[in-house]
């Protein structure tokens, strides 16, 4: 949908003549070099997208342009604020938008007619992978949000103890995306994938070893789902004995069996009826109770000790486990149509030895967070204990990282930790203390940081600098034929050779 083309007539250089020119080529630019733009009317509806952004309506749930364009925006664009632009007539220039199709940073621009009346509104993706075109950014939002999350769990601890007090035991999730600390390539595509399990409403196995975060990324997943107002209830199959575990599911009828409470209990999915079930480590799950799972699972009732009565539920299931489900299901410990029933959105969580340039990052929130406990500074990791740190397998991953690191605090005389004392602790619990290993922050890593200083300027300077190479390649392309270049931009000849005069 070009705007601007060789035959459009000549505008008058007066100001309102400049006024038109400046806006019609504006939007060009926008449409050509943003990751994707559409426009809707007054009434809210799709009007128009370019073709950048149509690369993301498969994930929005569109085959076609035609099933996109002409139905309201909140219908077509989970989690816009494109109605509040139109109602108040106030741009939105810089926010965080995520949905089905992923994170994105976006801008919303209202559209105005000569009597200054909001008639439609412009919504222009900037940047389509905000977690490494934006980190520096993100990652000071990041630690702001973790102090936010710390002040409502704070608040929400004593509004619990409250509740319990009068007999209310609510359950919530505790954390939220910003809590799962890094910006390592593996952690960033990690909670990309989980960002987008949130969404749905299917099954979401999280795979990975022992104290990588999976019960974290769990309690983050329901917090951005549409369940995020019902319970969050979490049941650990290893740490319940085998012959409590059925009634730890399902319940147990008032008088079912001798000692049984006289007014029965309720087990976790009636618990969590209306949100989400996290069964955590469900590799450890006898195969006696497997099927019984798999039918609630299937038709979505449950059948309590003791009672011949069918209980309705619903239910999300979350589960997760450190061991290999393929494996047990090949060796007849797991059941196989019970895998398959979970292993509908399997998310795997990176160890901490392919994430090593979180560990900086993790150290301080760790630090952070022992000190809030404590009553205490924060400690402080000298070079070399940050080094020795880096270079560990950590075959217990962040769990062993913040024993090791709270053992350091509690047993060291000053705030200043070094490696001395770090591979003492190491040896103690019988590990052998790999080599230091150089610490590569994936915020400030040398390879990355002239690529992400480009980001942080002016959008206007940022918008010049990709006008000024779109023209240059293209005249290159078209050997200086600046006709064959104009139609090429999409622009007339006039803006053209506006631009080569004034480059800025």
């Amino acid at each position: 949908m070009p705007l601007l083309v060789d035959d459009a007539p000549a505008l008058p250089l007066d100001a309102q003549g400049i006024l038109e020119l400046a806006a019609r080529s504006m939007f060009q630019l926008f449409s050509s070099v943003s990751q994707g733009m559409f426009l809707v009317d007054r009434s809210g509806r799709i009007v128009w997208v370019n073709e950048g952004y149509q690369r993301f309506l498969p994930d929005l749930g569109f085959s076609s342009v035609d099933q996109f364009v002409g139905r309201t925006v909140e219908e077509v664009i989970p989690n816009t604020q494109m109605r509040r632009v139109l109602e108040t007539g106030q741009p939105v220039l810089i926010d965080l938008l995520t949905n089905k199709a992923g994170t994105f940073v976006v801008s919303r621009i209202p559209l105005r007619d000569e009597g200054d009346r909001v008639i439609g509104a412009i919504g222009i993706v900037l940047f389509d992978h905000p977690e490494t075109t934006l980190q520096p950014l993100i990652s000071k939002f990041a630690l702001l949000q973790r102090d936010l999350d710390d002040a409502r769990r704070e608040l929400a601890s004593q509004r619990n103890r409250s509740l319990a007090a009068a007999g209310d035991g609510e359950r919530r999730a505790k954390y939220t995306f910003a809590s799962f600390i890094g910006s390592s390539p593996a952690a960033a595509e990690v909670k990309r994938q989980a960002r987008r399990a949130a969404q749905s409403t299917s099954p979401v196995l999280l795979l990975g070893e022992t104290g990588t975060g999976k019960e974290l990324l769990a309690h983050a997943i329901h917090a951005a789902s549409s369940r995020a107002s019902g319970p969050f209830v979490s049941v650990n199959i290893a740490a319940v004995p085998d012959t409590l575990l059925e009634a730890e599911f399902f319940g147990v009828a008032p008088g079912a069996y001798t000692g049984a409470d006289r007014k029965g209990r309720d087990g976790k999915f009636k618990l969590a009826d209306g949100g989400t079930l996290f069964l955590d480590e469900i590799g450890d799950m006898p195969l006696s109770l497997q099927a019984k799972l798999l039918r609630a699972l299937q038709e979505g009732e449950i059948e309590p000790l003791g009672s011949n009565k069918l209980v309705p539920f619903n239910v999300r299931i979350l589960a997760a486990t450190s061991r290999d489900l393929a494996t047990l299901v090949r060796e007849g410990k797991f059941r196989e149509d019970l895998f398959y029933r979970l292993h509908v959105l399997p998310v795997r969580v990176p160890p901490l030895r392919v994430r090593r340039g979180d560990i900086p990052a993790l150290v301080e929130a760790l630090g952070e967070d022992l000190a809030l406990r404590n009553g205490t500074p924060p400690p402080e990791l000298l070079p070399d204990a940050m080094a020795l740190l880096a270079g560990q397998p950590w075959r217990g991953n962040i769990r062993e990282l913040r024993n090791v690191l709270e053992q350091a605090v509690m047993r060291g005389e000053g705030q200043s930790i070094d490696a001395a004392q770090l591979e003492r602790i190491l040896r103690e619990a019988g590990v052998e203390p790999a080599a230091p290993a150089p610490v590569q922050d994936p915020v400030h890593h040398a390879a990355d940081t002239e690529d992400e200083s480009r980001y942080l300027r002016p959008l206007a300077e940022q918008v010049a600098e990709l006008e000024r190479k779109a023209i240059a390649a293209t005249l290159k392309a078209h050997g200086g034929n600046k006709l064959a270049t104009a139609r090429q931009l999409g622009i007339s000849r006039a803006t053209l050779y506006g631009r080569l005069e004034n480059p800025e």
